[in-house]
């Protein structure tokens, strides 16, 4: 499909630095190699070339979704590609889920969420501060054209939105994450999943520690580092430096009382 206006695109130029841009008539992309009108841009092929002012050949792709992570504004710290990709898989979110989320900070984390339940799901994303919430609102513009219909945003504690909800999934980013768990012992349904982003160990230990007295099971502590390598020719080595620790994923399953379940009532 063409560009149309309003739409992200990505530009790259010969070394392989990556301009985000947002498409509108009359605008113009100026960087260290001259200019390029937006105009030439809006109804381009994906994966077409362009040449600047300053002879500078640009290649234009619609950017994937790592790409607009990686290159929006953000206001609260994000939630990285390469976190974001294990807790789709390790949470299990897919088609038509409800999902609870927790902060909603910049909006990274609820983009993948939201494309991961599909239209026929929900993600209820749940924010404190009303700044990081406009400033998701935004994000989700840019990049949907307006906040999807299988969003909605709300203010205040997620651990208050827990018992209404009862959510299959609830994703946290969340400076004390085990409030939240102790409201999903009491509402979320059983073989639910609940994934805690944070990045240090005491939160770790204090987070597991208080799954683990609620009763939760198939509790995981996981931590993914990325490396890339650089291949030309015969030259295939890893790059220098590499994207280290961002944070701590944990994970957990809402379980059945075994009290319960061994004592059942008359």
């Amino acid at each position: 499909m063409n560009f149309r206006e309003g739409e992200p695109a990505l530009l790259i130029d010969g070394k392989g630095r990556k301009f985000l841009l947002k498409l509108e008539r009359g605008r113009t992309f100026q960087f260290h190699n001259g200019e390029l009108s937006h105009d030439e841009l809006i109804g381009a092929e994906d994966g077409s070339w362009f040449t600047s002012t300053g002879n500078a050949r640009l290649l234009l792709l619609r950017p994937r979704l790592a790409d607009f992570i990686l290159k929006m504004k953000r206001g609260a710290q994000v939630v990285y590609p390469k976190d974001l990709g294990p807790i789709l898989v390790y949470a299990d979110l897919g088609p038509g889920m409800t999902v609870l989320e927790a902060g909603t900070g910049s909006g990274a984390l609820t983009l993948g969420l939201s494309r991961a339940v599909g239209p026929t799901g929900k993600v209820v994303t749940v924010e404190r501060r009303d700044d990081h919430a406009d400033h998701a609102r935004k994000t989700l513009t840019r990049w949907y054209g307006a906040v999807p219909d299988n969003v909605e945003m709300r203010i205040g504690d997620v651990a208050d939105h827990v018992a209404d909800l009862r959510p299959e999934r609830i994703v946290l980013d969340l400076p004390e994450p085990w409030h939240t768990i102790e409201a999903a012992a009491r509402h979320q349904p059983t073989g639910g999943v609940l994934a805690a982003y944070v990045p240090t160990v005491p939160q770790v230990q204090t987070s597991v520690d208080k799954a683990t007295d609620l009763g939760f099971a198939e509790i995981e502590v996981m931590e993914f580092l990325m490396r890339e390598w650089n291949v030309s020719g015969r030259s295939v080595r890893p790059e220098h430096s590499m994207i280290g620790h961002t944070g701590f994923l944990i994970f957990m399953r809402k379980v059945a009382d075994e009290t319960e379940q061994s004592n059942p009532e008359n």
